[in-house]
Parts: C-alpha cells; structure tokens; sequence
C-alpha cells in the first residue's frame, strides 16, 4: 500500500449510536476511511469477506455470533486480518479470549474517542496494542489461573443460587463431585466462599450476568 492510500476501516458494534460516534472521529482523518459498518457478528464476517478492510474495530459483546467469534472465523479465512477488539468487558479473562481469537488490539470503550486513532495507526503499522489499563489487569492476575468448562458450568448454576444437590441435579452428576468442583473453584479463585467466588468470576469475566 502506498502511503497515499488510506487505511480502510471495518466498524462493527451492536449499538448505531456507538458505530455513528466512530465514524464521526474517523471522517476528520484524511489517512483513514470507514469502507463498511456491522451491527453484528455475522454481518461482519460477510463485509469483511467482500471489502478486505486493513483495519477491523470489532465489538466483543453483540447478540448472535459475538466478536470473539466473528474474530475466530474472520482470523481462519484471513490470518493476517488486523481485528482490535472494542468492549466495556475488562475482566482478565475476556482480555485472554479476545487475545485467543486473534485480536492484535484491546481498547475500552471508554478510551475509544482519546484512543481509536492511535490503536488503529498502531494495529495498521503491524505493531500489538495492549493499553497500560488492560495490561495491568492481565498482570493482577499472571499466571493465568484457569477454570474448566465444567467448572464454569458449576459456578453458573451457584451464581443461580442452587444449592449442590440442585446443581448435580441439573448436571446430571453426584452430589459429591459438585462437592469437589466447588473446593477446585474456591482454590483457583482464591475464594472464601461460595459467594466470594462469583463475585470474583464475575470481576474477572469468567462469568458475566446475562450468562
């Protein structure tokens, strides 16, 4: 690409009001260009697949297929795609999601309008973009200590407020290893207690409340 050309820019967010609040931040820039706009993940594989952006701002949290998905199928068909992932989430394990999926940048939404343009100079030049908020949290919480599916699945239905015997119930397993799975819980959270330990996973984007 010649330095003439501008960066070519995919916008993907659930919420016009946000997608129309990015546009207007990149219209000022003469090296950029929004080429597309998404309102979900879906839609978003479909445009990338026909305008090839440079740049993809993807929102993490959308209805249907979500960002980290869309960034999982786009990042297969396109390994060098330059997808920064947008979100209100700053839980450690959403940042490790996101960085799983292939995001070569993290960006808060409440950074977008001091930080987009930068991140996206940053991502376009090649470079990773983690910013100092988001690589802090990572570090309270380095090495990554990590629940399994099932675990996962046991803290959802304590979250629920079921007691064990519900939760084995549900899960179609003995009492006394929901027992187990819950000591396992509370040793990998560093949890006191039952509650202690989903407002933790919470915190941490293990778990969130429209799970």
């Amino acid at each position: 690409m010649s330095p003439a050309e501008p960066i070519r820019i995919l916008c993907v967010d659930d919420h016009p009001l946000v997608r129309k609040g990015i546009a207007s931040i990149l219209a000022n820039e003469a090296d950029m260009r929004l080429v597309a706009e998404a309102g979900g993940g879906k839609e978003a594989v479909e445009l990338f697949r026909q305008h090839h952006p440079d740049v993809t701002l993807m929102d993490l949290r959308m209805p249907g297929v979500d960002g980290i998905e869309a960034t999982r199928i786009i990042r297969q068909e396109s390994p060098d795609a330059k997808i920064i992932a947008l979100t209100s989430y700053d839980g450690d394990q959403d940042i490790y999601r996101a960085l799983e999926a292939g995001v070569l940048g993290y960006l808060l939404k409440e950074m977008v309008h001091t930080e987009v343009l930068r991140a996206i100079r940053t991502v376009h030049a090649g470079k990773r973009l983690m910013p100092p908020e988001v690589a802090e949290r990572l570090s309270e919480y380095f090495p990554q200590v990590v629940l399994t599916p099932r675990e996962v699945e046991v803290l959802e239905c304590v979250a629920q407020g079921l007691a064990n015997k519900e939760i084995a119930d549900r899960l179609g397993t003995a009492s006394g290893t929901i027992k187990m799975h819950i000591q396992n819980i509370l040793g990998k959270l560093g949890a006191a207690d039952r509650t202690h330990a989903v407002t933790i996973a919470l915190q941490r984007g293990i778990l969130h409340l429209n799970s």
